[in-house]
């Protein structure tokens, strides 16, 4: 069997032989096993140089989509497998990717850990979760965040929550809001416990007061129109204490607004 072409596209080199295979083969193919045109090849050996030509090629391309980021082994191997390289040959470019150090979870996983501790907003569990679809042993996971405090993102992002909830919220329904949305977040029970205790909880009797006004001014007309007398005070009472507001606050303002309303 001969080898008839050999040409450059990009690249990659067609091979045609005289029997009518045609494949592309990497320079690293051409070089391996000093292809020329004209020369001659047994079955076997256009084989094994086809097999090598789509090793070469999936770990080109595998080298290509790591130089942009760190990728993890599944990622990689969900690339390759897109690009229709054979299952036994993804095997064989992620075990020489390996060895070669260019792909390696423990690493990803605690430089992705270090990166969302200093810039991110997620807790263990959230982040746990993420590097699970990324393809990352669980147990590399476990190691790595048993290396790592979570404690000062919680209190962070729970100080970010109270700036953003204080002037909205009752003070007993924003301490609630807070504590939801770090559970949301993914941080654990003790940093979160420790985070709403480092918190000031000083009550501001202004804002409190402007809260509930407002409150029970959307109430008022929410349910004026549908009930009067006890039925409508009921229900004001039992929303604004919904909310999160002192029973004697809103019985103050309450009666002075029903009086109002007569």
């Amino acid at each position: 069997m001969k080898i008839t072409k050999l040409q450059k596209k990009k690249r990659l080199y067609l091979l045609e032989t005289d029997q009518g295979q045609a494949f592309y083969i990497t320079e690293d193919t051409l070089v391996r096993y000093l292809l020329s045109q004209g020369k001659e090849v047994t079955p076997e050996e256009l084989e094994e140089i086809r097999a090598f030509a789509q090793i070469s090629y999936g770990k080109n391309l595998a080298l290509y989509y790591i130089s942009f980021q760190n990728r993890t082994k599944k990622e990689v191997r969900d690339y390759l497998l897109k690009y229709q390289i054979a299952e036994s040959q993804v095997a064989t470019i992620l075990r020489d990717l390996e060895a070669d150090n260019w792909i390696n979870d423990q690493r990803y996983c605690q430089q992705y850990l270090d990166s969302q501790l200093r810039t991110g907003n997620k807790g263990p569990y959230r982040l746990q979760e993420k590097l699970k679809q990324k393809g990352i042993a669980p147990a590399i996971i476990a190691q790595s965040l048993e290396e790592l405090d979570f404690s000062p993102l919680a209190l962070k992002e729970a100080e970010k929550l109270q700036r953003k909830y204080s002037q909205r919220l009752s003070h007993r329904n924003l301490k609630t809001k807070i504590q939801q949305a770090l559970y949301q977040k993914g941080f654990k029970a003790d940093s979160i416990r420790q985070a709403l205790s480092q918190l000031s909880w000083e009550k501001d009797p202004d804002t409190e007061e402007e809260l509930l006004a407002k409150e029970l001014d959307k109430a008022l007309r929410r349910y004026q129109r549908k009930y009067e007398g006890f039925q409508l005070k009921r229900r004001l009472t039992q929303a604004l204490l919904r909310k999160g507001f002192d029973y004697d606050r809103i019985k103050s303002q309450l009666d002075q607004a029903l009086r109002d309303l007569d």
